[in-house]
């Protein structure tokens, strides 16, 4: 699969990466995810994909904890890892972009990753007070220093990004974007690309809706499209998908994925999974090539969500 480069760091990856938010710690049903996690890291390494997106909120560290085990049996250098920081402990876990803190933090997610250098660092969460361009500062020594090799940020609002770019420090912006979350195509996509800074969505499956497993029963899972007839269109939106994927032999899933891989604005997608069948799935997407009427008829299903 061809690679990417991240932002204008010297960090090139695959499209197709994993995110890791269920890796380590326990689910809301009592259960221990970290076995399931090594599995879950194993076979997305051992099917090529390269990145693995993690954060200090994920289990409190133990999803990089895991990664850090897994990583022993790979080639370090094969892998990019991209983790987040904010949430400070002493603080109620209320974010925190202090500089201090945030050095703090990479040299506790390098002790947990059990590696000497991190490929993606990001600002998980702005916070109230710090000057954006202060916090980036710190973080561009820590690229100097040999620390981390690319910079990001997450959750911040665009003025946030430009702020937070005054000197051109940021690599790379990972936010909140799906079919049916379209909210950076309006400004932040495009500031994005006009300063060579790459878009890392995450949620890119609606926390399940655009899988094809929901239907109308399920409204009252999705609050937050139970208004008007936003569900009504996401669940139209999918009956598209579901055309173009069986042309394709494929499931909804794997053809959602096809289409953000095809996205202009989209540099990579972190798709979360559970279980090593989960993963195996997610890399079949690789192999589904939408074409150009296809990708438009798919992007004019979710027209309403721009």
């Amino acid at each position: 699969m061809t690679q990417v480069q991240i932002g204008k760091s010297d960090v090139y990856t695959t499209p197709l990466g994993l995110g890791t938010n269920k890796v380590g710690g326990v689910s809301r049903a009592g259960v221990d995810q970290e076995q399931s996690g090594r599995e879950v890291i194993r076979t997305a390494l051992s099917n090529g994909i390269q990145l693995l997106d993690t954060a200090y909120m994920y289990g409190q560290g133990r999803s990089e904890a895991v990664i850090g085990e897994v990583l022993k049996d790979f080639d370090r250098s094969k892998v990019v890892i991209a983790t987040k920081a904010a949430h400070d402990p002493k603080r109620d876990m209320q974010p925190n972009n202090d500089p201090a803190f945030l050095r703090q933090s990479v040299d506790d997610a390098l002790r947990r990753l059990q590696t000497d250098y991190i490929d993606i660092f990001y600002i998980h969460f702005p916070d109230a007070t710090t000057p954006k361009a202060e916090a980036v500062g710190a973080l561009a020594d820590l690229k100097k220093a040999g620390k981390i090799r690319a910079i990001g940020v997450s959750n911040f609002t665009l003025d946030q990004i430009k702020e937070a770019n005054v000197n051109g420090d940021v690599d790379v912006v990972e936010d909140h974007y799906s079919l049916v979350h379209r909210d950076p195509e309006r400004e932040e996509m495009a500031y994005l690309k006009a300063n060579h800074i790459s878009f890392v969505p995450y949620f890119p499956l609606a926390s399940g809706l655009l899988t094809g497993k929901y239907g109308e029963n399920d409204r009252a899972r999705f609050a937050r499209f139970a208004e008007g007839k936003q569900f009504d269109a996401a669940l139209a939106g999918v009956d598209v998908l579901k055309r173009v994927a069986q042309k394709h032999n494929a499931s909804v899933t794997q053809t959602a994925l096809a289409w953000y891989l095809q996205a202009p604005g989209v540099d990579v997608v972190i798709p979360g999974a559970r279980n090593k069948q989960q993963v195996q799935g997610i890399v079949a997407a690789r192999d589904v090539q939408l074409s150009q009427d296809e990708w438009q008829e798919i992007d004019a299903a979710f027209a309403s969500f721009k």
